[in-house]
């Protein structure tokens, strides 16, 4: 996995994240494509949570600094392949052929602030009963967890 010179002028300053034994760590700079709650069954499953939110960068703007011999990747699906920590089991990355441009970063191994707040849910009705949503944000679903509700 690479990353665009950081130093490069005019361009957004990098923001540091890490799996939580911080065996792994990247770099990822701005600006985002999307940042998005996602409902859906395996990334509930692969976090043990009631959702996920990633945002996305392209391939170029994501640089692991350390521990890439950490990085494990599992086909969680024919078009999608997480990645996660070896030796803390933190999910941290989700690819898929469906949008091969981006890469899916988990917000919550951010350090810092990114350019965007989450945007929008999707997979929304599969989401589970158990975890209320009381914000405004627009809803998508159905087939493809992208389609309006």
């Amino acid at each position: 996995m690479t990353m665009s010179n950081s130093g490069e002028e005019g361009q957004a300053p990098s923001v540091a994240g890490s799996c939580l034994c911080e065996a792994v760590r990247f770099e990822v700079t701005p600006p985002s494509m999307i940042c998005a709650h996602c409902h859906c069954t395996m990334c509930r499953r692969a976090h043990g949570a009631g959702f996920v939110t990633w945002f996305s960068v392209t391939h170029e703007q994501f640089r692991v600094t350390e521990g890439e011999s950490h990085l494990v990747r599992y086909k969680s699906s024919d078009h999608g392949t997480r990645s996660f920590c070896a030796l803390c089991g933190s999910s941290l990355l989700f690819e898929t052929t469906e949008h091969p441009e981006r890469l899916d970063i988990v917000l919550a191994n951010m350090e810092g602030p990114i350019d965007l707040e989450p945007q929008l849910h999707v997979h929304f009705d599969t989401r589970v009963e158990w975890v209320p949503v009381d914000e405004v944000l627009p809803r998508l679903g159905g087939p493809t967890g992208m389609e309006p509700l």
